[in-house]
């Protein structure tokens, strides 16, 4: 059996990268700078991660990132302050035993003082993959694609959904009302802003019951349960209380921004809870921007799978935020794959890609033409609730678009007769 998983990085650095992907290897394992006492040769062939490829990719004249170390170096050695700078792509396969079940210890081995090594100008995760065996020891989603699916009753078609605007300031009894609108105007889904999560107009303790019963009074006069997506981020025991009211209430869903929440708090609240866990990145770009430091999203959704969520954000095309239209795609295919690739049987750890930010009834087409599929969340704030014709305007144009993407027409051909689509597109076409 594989008892080793694998993280690929991309390195910058003035000096040997195969020396310093050594260094990588021992820093995260059993070894430090020098060898110590006690670590026998048996004890590096059981717990040593060990060096698998070292790919040097290019060369550029100046470093990304200041480094004390070298300068350091470059006082005794004027080489290591001259360049070039190397960059090379690196898999070090680290004993799946060295951390056990423990997300935040496999996150430090993978991601933690390799930040800081002296040798490097730029440190970049990009890839984590490992055995079905290991992956089965942490938990998997509760929804997933399929079973969001299944609670929307929404069996085909991008679900489309919303956000809750303006982001804060409304009362619980305002945001009710709001939420009865966008039901009534046919939405799937319906998430809280980042930034609302508590807050004193509108505490979750009345939030929750009063939107619930919006809620459920549209699927008594429908049939339709709309997902609504309750942002409960707080410490770990507010977050399980919250999630335990949303429950109550018939909710199915809760959000949280995972980056301040942590993996334990979010594995936490997975095992405690059966709804379906909505994860927003919210601060991602603090960690992935920059090309040369941070991580990719590929190993970043990696360590967040295995915490259970069920959505992921990845942003969207063409839209408001400053990632590439291929970096959101790829985003999206990472989301779709399943982690292991090894044939183990496995449950679905599939997750349903959450697609925002500026998105409206035009960036339909380019989404469709780079996936090919559509089991997605499609959200428009503005692309709903600014249209000039109502929200319910805005929810047909998105459903407009997607079929015309469906059916091969263009959204000039799909719009002569779809008032809605037509409209959406003289407005915010410009």
């Amino acid at each position: 059996m594989n008892r080793t998983l694998s993280a690929t990085y991309l390195i910058e650095t003035p000096l040997d990268p195969e020396q310093v992907a050594e260094v990588m290897a021992g820093e995260q394992s059993c070894g430090t700078f020098t060898r110590v006492a006690g670590e026998t040769d048996a004890l590096r062939a059981r717990a040593r991660a060990t060096v698998e490829s070292v790919e040097r990719v290019g060369e550029v004249s100046r470093a990304s990132l200041p480094n004390a170390f070298l300068d350091r170096l470059a006082a005794k050695d004027a080489r290591a302050g001259n360049g070039p700078w190397h960059r090379a792509r690196v898999r070090i396969a680290f004993p799946c035993d060295n951390v056990g079940a423990n997300l935040p210890t496999l996150a430090a081995t993978l991601a933690g003082n390799l930040y800081d090594l002296g040798e490097v100008t730029g440190m970049r995760l990009e890839r984590v993959a490992m055995p079905s065996a290991y992956r089965r020891q942490f938990d998997f989603p509760r929804y997933g694609i399929d079973g969001t699916r299944r609670a929307t009753r929404v069996a085909q078609g991008a679900l489309v959904g919303t956000i809750l605007k303006p982001n804060v300031g409304m009362r619980a009894d305002e945001t009710a009302a709001l939420v009865s609108r966008l039901c009534d105007a046919g939405v799937d889904f319906i998430k809280d802003d980042e930034v609302c999560a508590n807050p004193v107009h509108a505490p979750l303790a009345e939030r929750v019951p009063a939107v619930m019963a919006a809620v459920r009074a549209h699927r008594e006069r429908t049939g339709k349960q709309v997902m609504v997506a309750f942002n409960i981020t707080d410490e770990t025991d507010e977050m399980m209380r919250h999630a335990d009211l949303v429950q109550r209430e018939g909710g199915n869903c809760v959000m949280v921004s995972l980056n301040w929440c942590g993996f334990s708090a979010v594995t936490t609240l997975r095992r405690h809870t059966p709804l379906a866990i909505h994860g927003h990145r919210n601060g991602y770009g603090a960690m992935s921007r920059d090309p040369v430091l941070g991580i990719g999203f590929q190993a970043y959704q990696a360590l967040w799978r295995l915490a259970g969520v069920d959505h992921m954000h990845v942003h969207g095309l063409q839209g408001k935020f400053a990632q590439p239209d291929d970096e959101v795609v790829e985003s999206a295919r990472d989301c779709y794959a399943p982690l292991c690739a090894d044939g183990g049987d496995s449950p679905d750890d599939r997750v349903m890609p959450a697609f925002s930010s500026g998105q409206w009834a035009g960036t339909v087409p380019a989404t469709w033409q780079a996936l090919g599929r559509d089991d997605l969340l499609f959200m428009a704030g503005g692309g709903i609730l600014a249209h000039p014709d109502g929200a319910g305007a805005g929810v047909q144009s998105l459903r407009d678009a997607w079929q015309a993407m469906r059916t091969g027409q263009s959204l000039d051909e799909a719009a002569r007769h779809a008032p809605a689509l037509a409209a959406a597109m003289r407005f915010f076409g410009h």
